[in-house]
């Protein structure tokens, strides 16, 4: 399993803060969508901050029950019907035909192993249970407003060394796109997708977790290039100011139901 770039102690609190804000209410709405509720156990792999355990836990309530897992748990907090389990989802098993949802939110872009992983998740749902995945297509960020093209230019140079640091990392940067076959392949049924990008301006949530990135990635990216040093300065500055605007990421919602007994064959 590749090391995850974003991981380091340092920020990690505060890119989880601003990453839930950006990105809850798209997963919530989906979630919703797939008929969430009452009585339902739910995996949620790489459960970062805790946001989405949490909702799922109020989702299925006393009836139900919430396993969330990370490599490292720090950020999350077991309670009521939430447990919380270290586990790696590349290495370490999964029970089989036990959830009626598997849910994973920017995980397997990270993973050069990622369709293994996909693999063991698909496995662990029940007949007739719903797998939903969260993922970028990270080529897809671009500036949308700016006062000055220089700043446009190095925030482009930005953007360029974040994606080669994450492939270098053993990344899938157009993991959003390549989802869908994927879950189409694990042999699951009734797969869908939908993508967003929403207007990220400077001093927002997703301006700050870009800033967030830029400083946790800032000796990676630096040796990557093309960046300097002083475009990073221009970047963050730019990020602080509401009259510089970026697109998000195209985040794809991509889900699949594993077939009832009897029908279809679940990738092993």
């Amino acid at each position: 399993m590749s090391d995850y770039v974003f991981g380091g102690a340092d920020l990690v609190g505060e890119q989880r803060e601003a990453m839930q804000r950006c990105l809850d209410p798209i997963t919530f709405a989906r979630l919703e969508a797939l008929g969430v509720g009452p009585g339902w156990r739910c995996l949620d792999v790489g459960g970062g901050g805790g946001s989405v355990a949490d909702w799922l836990g109020r989702q299925v309530g006393n009836t139900g029950s919430v396993v969330v897992t990370d490599t490292v748990p720090d950020g999350l907090h077991a309670g009521g019907n939430v447990e919380v389990r270290r586990h790696d989802i590349v290495t370490d098993d999964l029970p089989e035909a036990e959830f009626d949802l598997v849910h994973a939110r920017l995980v397997l872009l990270h993973l050069p192993e990622r369709r293994r992983a996909l693999a063991r998740m698909v496995r662990a749902l029940k007949p007739g249970g719903w797998l939903l995945l969260g993922e970028f297509d990270c080529t897809t960020l671009q500036v949308l407003a700016t006062n000055d093209p220089d700043t446009g230019a190095a925030f482009a140079r930005f953007h360029r060394a974040l994606c080669a640091v994450l492939e270098q990392a053993g990344a899938d940067i157009e993991w959003g796109v390549h989802a869908y076959q994927a879950v189409r392949d694990a042999g699951l049924v009734e797969v869908g997708s939908v993508a967003r990008a929403d207007p990220w301006p400077g001093g927002g949530d997703g301006a700050r977790w870009l800033e967030i990135n830029s400083r946790q990635l800032e000796d990676q990216l630096l040796r990557t290039g093309p960046v300097t040093a002083g475009d990073l300065d221009e970047v963050r500055s730019s990020l602080r100011d509401p009259d510089f605007v970026v697109n998000s990421y195209l985040t794809f919602s991509v889900w699949g139901r594993r077939p009832d007994d009897g029908g279809g064959q679940v990738t092993r």
